[in-house]
């Protein structure tokens, strides 16, 4: 499959930039391959298990639809036996003969070609047939949903790999202040202005920032690990993700719920309906008289070495209809189709519960799309004035104008803010992800 384009181009859209200066975790390969998103989708969808699996379903649900598979074609069968014998023939026949013979060698030969045709029993062949056809239609309504899942699950991990690398960004430039400090704090004792416990501290604050860049280039690689595995790739492979977290704001809470039932799962749940209700119709069908016409060509030749018929050979075409008319059989057929008629119910109940349970999903989701859209223009703001901050509280100590305790406040503003902001816009793009997937509207 092609690379894939699944988002237009939004009126309002809310950017976060994660773009690392550097390869995001130590050590990487210089030789890495940068994945893109349509990339990464459509490398799983080439390569997932699970699609495959879905895709071999509805191939064998294609080939079984068929009126032969359903019983309504004719059937055409060869049959031959031969059967040598050494018997004791005693045979004593009214005019006085009698033969008596030991070990008299006989043959026995027979061979017919034979057709047969269903003419009528209930239309259940024709139920048969339906019901056939809605398997496969169901089957490919799996597939479907399949890969709608397959995406949404390559979206939210490619998105998560994107908020862990952009943690690395707002730690590094919190490292950047707090070399920025030390360095002044480092001037300043120089000229007799600060004494060896602010450095300690300054360096104390560095060392535990790096710490903490090394602990999120573990999470991060670990997120790339998860994606390689969802993307059926080697999960030592080397890749580089350098992207934005792009929310759409345009979705509408009607919209996605009046689109519910295209989607994929609902929809298979409305062939098992339907599939349930055929197989009452072909129960009922088992209480109905069968008619088949049946036509062969038959050769037979029986010979003997001894007896009073030495060779009989028959051979010739014959043709007929049978009837077979079911009267009683323990009630079995009733009772089966009670139970399919309670099977054909139970799909009912089932697929209203699904629907049911996407209906609140949907409204969930939407719940927590719509508070992060809420929270995101302020959150950004947030984040530019603590950035700001920082700047300005770092200019100002370096001017003597601001503590120490100035600048670590500055820093864990900053910090807090970058959290914030990253994972409002991830919680955003997750809730978008799953409401388009609830929807069918992924692509």
């Amino acid at each position: 499959m092609g690379s894939l384009t699944f988002f237009k181009k939004y009126k309002n859209t809310f950017f976060l930039f994660l773009l690392c200066s550097g390869p995001a975790l130590a050590g990487q390969p210089a030789d890495t391959l940068a994945l893109t998103l349509d990339q990464a989708i459509a490398t799983a969808l080439k390569n997932s298990y699970d699609i495959e699996i879905a895709k071999n379903n509805v191939e064998a649900n294609t080939i079984l639809n068929n009126y032969g598979v359903a019983g309504g074609l004719p059937t055409v069968a060869v049959n031959a036996t031969n059967t040598e014998q050494i018997t004791q023939v005693n045979q004593k026949l009214n005019d006085g003969t009698q033969i008596s013979r030991n070990a008299a060698a006989g043959n026995n030969t027979q061979a017919n070609l034979s057709a047969g045709m269903l003419l009528y029993n209930g239309k259940r062949v024709v139920a048969t047939k339906k019901r056939l056809a809605e398997l496969q239609f169901q089957s490919s309504e799996v597939l479907n949903s399949q890969i709608q899942n397959t995406i949404a699950l390559v979206m939210t991990s490619y998105y998560d790999v994107v908020r862990q690398l952009s943690y690395l960004n707002t730690i590094r430039t919190s490292i950047l202040a707090s070399e920025k400090r030390l360095e002044i704090l480092r001037v300043r004792k120089e000229a007799g202005m600060a004494n060896n416990a602010d450095i300690f501290q300054a360096e104390i604050d560095l060392n535990t920032l790096n710490q903490t860049l090394l602990n999120q280039q573990m999470v991060a690689q670990v997120a790339k690990t998860e994606l390689l595995r969802t993307l059926t790739l080697d999960p030592t492979s080397a890749v580089t993700v350098k992207d934005t977290i792009t929310v759409d704001n345009n979705l509408q809470l009607a919209a996605v719920l009046d689109r519910l039932t295209a989607n994929a799962d609902i929809k298979a749940a409305d062939h098992q309906i339907r599939i349930n209700e055929l197989i009452v119709k072909e129960t009922a069908a088992l209480r109905y008289p069968t008619v088949r016409f049946n036509a062969a060509y038959n050769y037979s030749r029986n010979q003997t070495a001894a007896g009073f018929t030495l060779l009989n050979r028959v051979v010739g075409p014959q043709a007929g209809l049978s009837l077979a008319i079911p009267i009683y059989n323990g009630s079995a057929f009733k009772r089966q189709k009670q139970a399919a008629e309670i099977d054909a119910e139970t799909a009912q109940l089932q697929k209203n519960a699904l629907l049911r349970d996407y209906s609140a999903n949907a409204v969930k989701m939407y719940q927590t799309y719509q508070s992060s859209i809420e929270q995101l223009e302020k959150q950004k703001k947030n984040y530019a004035l603590s950035k700001q901050l920082l700047d300005l509280t770092l200019q100002r100590f370096e001017l003597i104008q601001a503590t120490i305790i100035d600048v670590r406040e500055a820093q864990r503003s900053f910090e807090e803010a970058g959290y914030r902001l990253i994972n409002l816009t991830f919680a955003a793009k997750s809730a978008e992800i799953e409401l388009k997937r609830l929807s069918n509207t992924l692509q």
